[in-house]
């Protein structure tokens, strides 16, 4: 752990926000896992080879994201597999979307693990009486199942969605809608995610949130205005940093 600006964890933070993917846990294994049983299964389905199947979903998520722009929508794998379908000659054939959606977030699932620490640590903010709340991206019903099968619906005391809020992060919005739910007792606010642009710079800018990044294997450390507050490899390393903040004087 590196502390950028030491001077901002000199009391217990009021609440603490938490980013889900690559934060809570590493996403690029399970995403790799997840578009390899969809291309399998495409492949087999249409005839397709690989190179064809990853130009059409490319192309397909491409103009889904232009379309729709910083919406939880342009996260959809419902979207991009509609749209590779259509590209492809096939029509929207939306129980052929729906399958391969289906088999896209079933695998993602069963390959994702949490980091070390994560649950230890929200125990902790729990004891501690620190409100808590998931801000993220993409639709409320797969992060609502992302959570569920984490086990962390008894963890968390809210959760904000780009879908509920309206925008993506770093829009004001999602942070916004979250204070408002925690009603924090005082100003401090930590940020917890692994995105310098849209976690780090955007809670600083739009709530005024002490952030701290997450760093592990893909992860690069945010510069200039993007430098977290603090930097961290391993979430028993902020157990501790807290257990010093809440420990009687």
């Amino acid at each position: 752990m590196t502390l950028h600006r030491p001077e901002q964890f000199l009391v217990k933070p009021d609440a603490v926000l938490f980013d889900t993917d690559n934060t809570l846990y590493p996403y690029d294994p399970s995403h790799h896992e997840g578009f390899k049983a969809v291309r399998t299964k495409a492949m087999s389905m249409f005839s397709m080879s690989a190179a064809q199947f990853e130009e059409a979903y490319d192309r397909a998520r491409k103009e889904t994201k232009t379309r729709l722009g910083a919406t939880s929508g342009s996260h959809s794998r419902l979207l991009y597999f509609q749209r590779m379908l259509e590209l492809i000659g096939l029509g929207s054939q939306v129980l052929l979307a729906l399958d391969l959606e289906q088999t896209y977030w079933r695998t993602f699932l069963t390959h994702a693990e949490l980091f070390p620490g994560v649950k230890e640590f929200l125990d902790d903010l729990r004891l501690a009486g620190i409100p808590t709340a998931v801000v993220t991206d993409l639709t409320a019903q797969i992060q609502f199942r992302k959570i569920v099968y984490f086990g962390l619906d008894q963890y968390f005391d809210y959760i904000v969605t780009s879908e509920e809020a309206g925008f993506d992060k770093p829009h004001r919005a999602p942070f916004a809608l979250a204070v408002e739910k925690m009603r924090p007792k005082g100003p401090c606010i930590w940020m917890i995610g692994d995105n310098p642009h849209n976690d780090i710079l955007g809670a600083r800018r739009e709530i005024a949130a002490v952030t701290l990044q997450k760093l592990h294997a893909g992860v690069a450390m945010g510069t200039g205005d993007e430098l977290p507050d603090c930097s961290f490899g391993h979430f028993s390393e902020l157990s501790a940093m807290l257990d010093g903040l809440t420990a009687p004087s």
